[in-house]
């Protein structure tokens, strides 16, 4: 009798340590950060509505950057696990030393040249003052791509994150900004022109990404497979339910304060930021999780020709998209 019972207290204690174990594998903690703009739109999403949670993701913080430049400086510092940020900001954090995957897309196309009303054509911006994020930046390699096929040599280039070039361009400081969604579509909303979209200089612009830390994918697979399904599921989201999307997104927007921006820079724009104005934005823009294996070796060969990376990377090295249920 006695040897049945610690026969089965033995057994008791196996099952409770098996119990006890797994959770603290699936409930470990993960700091997200997302850029402030709708490319991000499937993080806010999921956020608002809880899916990490749902998934049994321990979301400890979840926080917004003005700018992918900005972000990968957070990436960078060890600040988080996990991010939705723009693709070129994730090659240079890479390039750095950052141990990072890329694992998902969130979207192509996304950026615009915009300017005063008489700037018709990228042509007139020979002699022009114009607005862009900094080097290495998807707007940057925008702007270099712009100025060599149109053979511009005479741009006085001034570097702002996207708030700051709305101002800039609202007070005559510059003619034209390359400035990404949903910023562009406000700098339209205030009678300025879109000049060029990105999609017609560079038609497969790869646009952000979810990266995620390396010691995360060792540690603990299981929450990287439940954030790519959350994007999966965020960007199914996104281009079934388009307004329902908008009006999320607007509320989180309208409720962040992103870091990397000065309140006064920022505060005089969120006003405009509504569902309409949002909406109106997310239709330029493709959302998806494909990943683009040559076109992010593109990126790299430019950024490269362009003096930002020291070496020609391989973007095989950088990206695992085993995580991916498919590429829609």
């Amino acid at each position: 009798m006695i040897r049945r019972l610690a026969i089965g207290s033995l057994l008791v204690l196996a099952v409770l340590g098996i119990v006890l174990y797994f959770p603290q594998q699936s409930q470990a903690s993960l700091r997200l950060a997302v850029e402030y703009n709708n490319h991000a739109a499937c993080g806010y999403i999921a956020k608002h509505k809880g899916w990490f949670k749902e998934e049994g993701l321990n979301v400890t913080c979840f926080n917004t950057y003005v700018t992918g430049v900005a972000l990968s400086a957070a990436l960078a510092r060890g600040d988080i696990d996990a991010a939705y940020l723009c693709l070129g900001p994730a090659i240079m954090a890479y390039a750095r030393g950052v141990p990072i995957k890329i694992v998902a897309g969130t979207h192509f196309h996304g950026y615009v040249v915009v300017g005063k009303p008489e700037i018709k054509t990228l042509k007139d911006l020979e002699g022009k003052r114009v607005g862009c994020v900094r080097e290495g930046s998807q707007t940057d390699l925008f702007l270099h791509l712009v100025m060599e096929k149109y053979g511009l040599k005479n741009v006085e280039v001034r570097r702002a994150n996207p708030p700051m070039q709305v101002m800039l361009l609202a007070t005559g400081k510059i003619d034209a900004a390359f400035i990404p969604e949903h910023w562009a579509t406000l700098a339209a909303s205030r009678g300025f022109h879109v000049i060029a979209r990105s999609q017609e200089i560079w038609p497969e612009m790869e646009g952000s990404v979810l990266v995620v830390k390396e010691d995360l994918i060792r540690n603990n697979p299981e929450a990287v497979r439940k954030l790519v399904k959350i994007t999966e599921r965020g960007t199914k989201f996104i281009n079934e339910h388009r307004l329902e999307a908008a009006e999320i997104l607007a509320e989180e927007l309208r409720e962040t304060s992103p870091q990397g921006v000065k309140t006064e820079v920022l505060n005089p724009q969120i006003e405009a930021i509504t569902p309409k104005l949002l909406l109106k934005s997310m239709n330029n823009l493709e959302y998806t999780t494909k990943v683009d294996v040559r076109v992010i070796q593109q990126y790299i060969d430019l950024s490269y020709k362009l003096g930002y990376l020291d070496e020609r990377l391989k973007a095989e090295d950088l990206v695992d998209l085993s995580f991916l249920g498919s590429q829609s």
